[in-house]
């Protein structure tokens, strides 16, 4: 089978690079308190969690080799779950971009007579901007999970993979839900208060939704059976009540056997809600008559996925599997928030996927940047699940984008590096750049730093502080305390 989808666009390029996205939140103190707070939270939780495993290194090593033998067979599984759907009375479309997916789940709710879906939370359908494609056809799609409905009564975007709304307080999503719900009457920011409003405001939508459209966690080769895991309820309300049942899933969620979900069901619960065991595991496998849907259908989804995978080294980040533990460790997301990154795959993980997903389009695009947007501090490696080599895919994403900018004129660093070439060829030449660097100490600020610098160095202090230079350079420190004598 061959199943080459080009990359449809979604929401996952971003409207402004990231360097420039970051100082702006950088400068939100609010934002940065809220994400601080809930990330450090989430971190010793986690760390509480897998402590408890005794074998967690080797889960996190049979999780990785289960990914690998995915992407070996990747479309002999597929063709497998495809038709164990079928047999089970399910439909399967295959889509490959978000427009052709968009268009397939749209079509498919037109025909149920509805107007309106309940959907559960879902990264596939965020990546493809469904909810934007739906409204645009006259169709209200309701978010029912509690920080998805934050978001979408926030008319916000979301900033995490596991928490959309981490970056709003409790007083904050009081403020929204007092505006938005005019029904739920007096509210204070008690986060029990807040749960019951929201609770009463979706019942309503739960009991009267003809369809649904959700995400799948994991996807079963052998049976066809679908899996979405959640901590609400909500995901089960909308699994079971609708009479349709629309679910749209990457290809690469798929597993080969039922027996491979023991691993992830341990491994992503302490990763993602640092829990034992996730509150609510929904599985369904096809259609049973007079229980459950009665109508469903599954929407595969490319969308670049098969591009990714015939990189070698990038075709790891398509072993994630959503539980955003690299978020919640990487110093520049607690910093910066989610919505720097200009998609829904924000964190390290979405530094790698955003570009791989659509593709870059030359240094302007907004996700040239993203590989960038690490510290490569190694922490995201450490806290993966499935131990995806994140710092290394993100070092070769930035050749890539070297390589691709060296096609055109050169690049400031590559005048960076000519220059520092040629004054490193002479001992005379390097003894005069260290003289004409001593200059630096007059732009430095009162920290003794160098924030901005002209073209070409502005492409480093663009992320980056350069240290003053020392009043002395150390062949001036030898020269003093060695009697002239040669270094």
């Amino acid at each position: 089978m061959t199943f080459l989808g080009t990359p449809g666009v979604g929401n996952l390029r971003g409207d402004e690079p990231f360097p420039r996205a970051a100082r702006t939140a950088l400068a939100d103190s609010q934002l940065r308190r809220n994400i601080g707070h809930a990330t450090h939270t989430i971190r010793t939780k986690r760390l509480n969690a897998i402590r408890e495993c005794d074998d967690w290194e080797q889960l996190r090593a049979a999780g990785s080799a289960l990914k690998q033998d995915v992407m070996a067979r990747l479309p002999e599984l597929l063709e497998q779950l495809e038709d164990n759907v079928t047999r089970r009375g399910g439909v399967v479309h295959w889509a490959r971009d978000g427009d052709e997916a968009n268009r397939i789940v749209a079509d498919l709710i037109r025909a149920t007579g509805s107007d309106e879906v309940v959907k559960v939370k879902s990264m596939a359908t965020q990546e493809i901007g469904l909810n934007e494609y739906l409204e645009a056809q006259g169709i209200a799609a309701f978010e029912t999970d509690m920080a998805e409905l934050i978001v979408q009564l926030g008319h916000d975007k979301p900033s995490h993979i596991l928490v959309p709304a981490i970056h709003r307080n409790r007083a904050e999503i009081r403020e929204i839900f007092t505006r938005e719900m005019p029904d739920a009457g007096e509210l204070t920011d008690d986060p029990r208060v807040l749960a019951m409003a929201a609770r009463a405001h979706l019942r309503r939508k739960f009991l009267t939704a003809k369809v649904a459209v959700s995400g799948a966690n994991f996807g079963v080769a052998e049976t066809g059976t679908l899996a979405v895991v959640e901590s609400e309820g909500n995901g089960r309300m909308c699994l079971t009540l609708p009479r349709t049942l629309i679910t749209v899933m990457g290809i690469e969620k798929i597993v080969p056997s039922f027996t491979d979900l023991e691993v992830f069901m341990q491994l992503l619960p302490r990763s993602s809600t640092a829990e034992r065991m996730n509150p609510y595991t929904s599985m369904w496998t096809g259609v049973h008559p007079g229980d459950g849907p009665q109508e469903f259908h599954l929407v595969l989804l490319d969308n670049g996925r098969t591009r990714v995978l015939a990189d070698e080294v990038g075709r790891a980040a398509l072993h994630c599997i959503r539980c955003s533990a690299c978020l919640n460790v990487c110093p520049v997301y607690e910093r910066t928030g989610g919505h720097a990154y200009g998609s829904v795959y924000p964190g390290p993980i979405g530094a790698i996927l955003s570009p791989q997903l659509t593709g870059t389009t030359g240094h302007d695009d907004p996700n040239a940047s993203l590989p960038y947007a690490s510290s490569l501090c190694g922490a995201c490696f450490e806290a993966c699940p499935v131990r995806i080599d994140i710092p290394s895919i993100l070092v070769h994403l930035r050749a890539k984008q070297v390589d691709q900018e060296r096609r055109g004129l050169p690049s400031g660093q590559d005048l960076a590096m000519k220059a520092a070439a040629w004054a490193m060829a002479g001992s005379g030449r390097f003894s005069l750049a260290e003289k004409a660097l001593s200059a630096g100490r007059l732009i430095a600020g009162r920290d003794h730093r160098i924030s901005a610098l002209p073209w070409p160095a502005s492409k480093w202090t663009a992320s980056r502080d350069i240290p003053a230079p020392p009043a002395e350079t150390f062949r001036q420190w030898w020269n003093r305390t060695h009697e002239g004598g040669r270094p």
